[in-house]
């Protein structure tokens, strides 16, 4: 059973996934952030079509867990709690694979490792329009030659959303309590 900090933290991620601020994780979320990551990257066609459709699968498969187009906060916190409490080592594994998953379909290039345009457009993305703010999360990762290793991003975001120790500094929560 997860513990009022791991659920405050689950639902801020709750609502950096509302793209359109709408107060319900919706398809239009997932349709909005589509077209503005494939635009904001200026991706071919084909090259298009295979990251909306990475993005789409991702946000069925581990957003609304294949239940069709819309989660309430209830039901996306309620869902994480369950996970944790059937199996911990399982839960954590799957949002792995998430971060994963999410990073990869971002790191359009293919070289593991995210930049600051890379970050910068999958925020504006999903909503989040304020570059300062991005741009500061960004460089909380303390990156070298303007990179971030996409295993360091990816561990950020794991601890982020299984880790229920207060007392452990999280990039991610920072970030967002700072008005990402």
């Amino acid at each position: 059973m997860a513990n009022d900090f791991l659920v405050s933290k689950w639902k801020i991620w709750y609502k950096s996934l509302d793209v359109n601020h709408d107060g319900v994780i919706s398809k239009e979320d997932v349709e909005e952030s589509r077209k503005k990551f494939s635009e904001l990257h200026h991706l071919e066609a084909e090259k298009k079509k295979l990251v909306e459709e990475n993005f789409e699968k991702w946000w069925n498969d581990y957003i609304f867990r294949g239940k069709g187009g819309e989660i309430s906060e209830t039901d996306f916190v309620e869902s994480l709690n369950n996970d944790l409490k059937t199996d911990k080592k399982k839960f954590v594994d799957n949002i792995n694979k998430c971060f994963n998953t999410i990073f990869d379909v971002i790191d359009t290039n293919k070289d593991r490792s995210i930049s600051e345009d890379e970050f910068l457009i999958a925020f504006k993305a999903i909503g989040h329009e304020n570059v300062a703010l991005d741009t500061k999360f960004f460089k909380a990762y303390n990156p070298t030659d303007g990179l971030v290793p996409m295993t360091e991003i990816v561990a950020s975001w794991v601890d982020f959303v299984t880790s229920d120790d207060s007392s452990k500094k999280s990039v991610v929560k920072t970030a967002f309590e700072s008005g990402v």
